[in-house]
């Protein structure tokens, strides 16, 4: 009781001291000349214009990329678009700050300087031509750790780096190696991927650079034998690069030795969820790709025993990764094959079951959409019917077109339910969808 009181207390004495402290900031004027002419707010990091204007960096660049180019005050035209550090304006500002501090005035810290799309240039070149000349790896590498840090320190440094093609030239410096050399430069080919992986999402020259055979060969190699690190990279890029939905991508990554072995890998053995969205991610767009490739896709896919592991994985896993698992499921169980072998495995239609109406719309859709794959067809397998109404699926069904679904899944789940309906007298319904006592045979 005692305790609780003096919180009480202790609150409103710090909310005085705030109440206090604010009405001392209002009467305190601050200098016009420190103030941006934009923002009318204090200056943390001044910058003058070609015009001469001093503004806080901040509001002057984003006039400026709102597509301006003249001078808010003078409205002159800009004859450079690079706005200059103003050191003096801001050991001015900080000095101020310094000398009010009782007045509640924190002293601005020293911003760092931005790079300039000429130092930018610089770099890149100097990237260029190492891949070029086939100099020392240690250079290179050097070169790529030292840009990385750059785009590291501020989301305007990237913007930067991404104007002036940064993803073009890494993408083929990566091409260059992988050609060129006659063993991997691991080190600088890591840095290559891991800069990479920052500068997403890539434009489309990058992407389809890192699409060509070398830059894939490299990649999968990497998801074989790379560190935890380089294969989280490579798998990112991989996703990149088969969203683009190129047939010859997705037939060029078949004909690599151990490819979707890798990515099956990622996903029986995680290394943290976003890898494990990106490999999914990945192989649901190698699926979906045209007719040709993504049958064969499938096939290795059904061999490798991806069903199995990406039902395993239904059974508990989050939202997002439910929602790619069910995707992809969906693609593979459109060959009969995939099917069989989803129809073989004990947990198939339990989970099922169990994901109607509790993950997302999404994930509903998908299910209804595998159950409707695997319950109708031309021998409407009578063991599995009993069995999906043993777990609850024909009042699952019935509860879904009561509460509302897109057209296409409520068709899919009206012709679902007609064909339960024909057995419910032979089986026994449950209420529960408890899978506690379910036997897993994993």
């Amino acid at each position: 009781m005692i305790s609780t009181w003096r919180k009480k207390r202790a609150s409103r004495r710090s909310n005085s001291k705030k109440q206090i402290e604010e009405k001392t900031m209002e009467l305190l004027m601050v200098p016009s000349h420190f103030k941006c002419p934009i923002a009318l707010d204090l200056m943390k990091d001044p910058v003058t214009l070609s015009t001469g204007i001093t503004y806080d960096r901040v509001s002057i660049e984003t006039w400026i990329e709102n597509g301006n180019q003249t001078c808010p005050i003078t409205k002159k035209v800009l004859t450079t678009l690079e706005p200059i550090p103003n050191h003096t304006m801001r050991k001015m500002i900080q000095e101020w700050c310094v000398v009010n501090k009782d007045h509640g005035i924190e002293r601005i810290p020293t911003p760092r300087i931005p790079v300039t799309s000429s130092e930018v240039t610089v770099i890149l070149r100097k990237i260029e031509s190492c891949c070029k000349l086939q100099q020392g790896s240690e250079s290179s590498r050097e070169l790529v750790m030292k840009m990385k840090k750059m785009i590291k320190e501020s989301t305007r440094n990237k913007r930067c780096f991404v104007a002036n093609g940064a993803g073009k030239i890494l993408s083929s410096t990566l091409l260059g190696f992988t050609e060129k050399s006659s063993v991997y430069e691991v080190e600088t080919m890591e840095e290559i991927l891991s800069t990479l992986t920052i500068l997403l999402p890539l434009d489309g020259e990058s992407k389809s650079i890192l699409g060509s055979k070398s830059s894939l060969n490299c990649m999968i190699w990497f998801l074989k034998c790379g560190s935890l690190s380089s294969r989280r990279n490579s798998v990112f890029l991989l996703k990149e690069i088969m969203r683009m939905e190129e047939t010859w991508r997705v037939e060029e990554l078949l004909k690599i030795d151990g490819g979707l072995e890798s990515l099956v890998k990622l996903v029986k053995e995680p290394i943290c969820p976003t890898t494990t969205k990106a490999s999914l991610l990945t192989i649901y767009h190698i699926v979906n790709s045209s007719q040709l490739s993504n049958e064969k896709a499938r096939s290795k896919f059904v061999d490798l025993g991806l069903v199995e592991l990406l039902i395993e994985t239904l059974v508990d896993c989050e939202k997002s990764i439910c929602e790619k698992v069910l995707g992809i499921l969906a693609r593979i169980c459109n060959s009969q094959e995939g099917r069989k072998r989803a129809n073989n495995y004990a947990l198939t239609i339990p989970i099922l079951i169990k994901k109607l109406l509790r993950v997302s719309d999404l994930a509903t859709e998908f299910s209804v959409s595998i159950l409707w794959k695997l319950l109708i067809g031309k021998n409407d397998n009578v063991v599995l019917i009993n069995e999906a109404l043993q777990v609850g699926a024909f009042q699952k069904l019935l509860l879904l077109i009561q509460v509302g679904c897109s057209e296409n899944t409520k068709e899919k789940a009206s012709e679902l339910l007609k064909l339960l309906n024909l057995h419910r007298g032979e089986v026994e319904c449950i209420d529960s969808l408890d899978l506690k006592n379910l036997k897993r045979p994993f």
